[in-house]
């Protein structure tokens, strides 16, 4: 039987077995913000989907047509970066 290595023997970084599957996890059931669209706001810049840690920022013909929540973390990443000259994103309380 092979001995385990030690923490000082593993070499840094991280293993991803099944690469890609992040899809398949929902996690932004716990943000107690979310953003919120008004579309007739929106200039589609898309500084937002650039912004987007969790690429929660749903795109479609080059335009920006709303939010994927079950990945979005509610951090507000969009909202900050969204011209403040338009203001099309806003943070609401979750459940409301």
């Amino acid at each position: 039987m092979s001995e385990l290595k030690s923490w000082k023997e593993i070499p840094m970084g991280g293993v991803i077995e099944e690469a890609g599957n992040a899809d398949q996890y929902t996690t932004g059931g716990w943000r107690t913000f979310k953003p919120v669209l008004d579309e007739n706001k929106c200039i589609h810049c898309l500084i937002c989907w650039i912004s987007c840690p969790d690429s929660a920022i749903i795109v479609k013909d080059e335009k920006m047509t709303g939010f994927n929540y079950k990945h979005c973390k509610g951090c507000g990443a969009c909202a900050d970066v969204c011209p403040k000259k338009v203001q099309a994103i806003t943070m609401a309380q979750e459940g409301k």
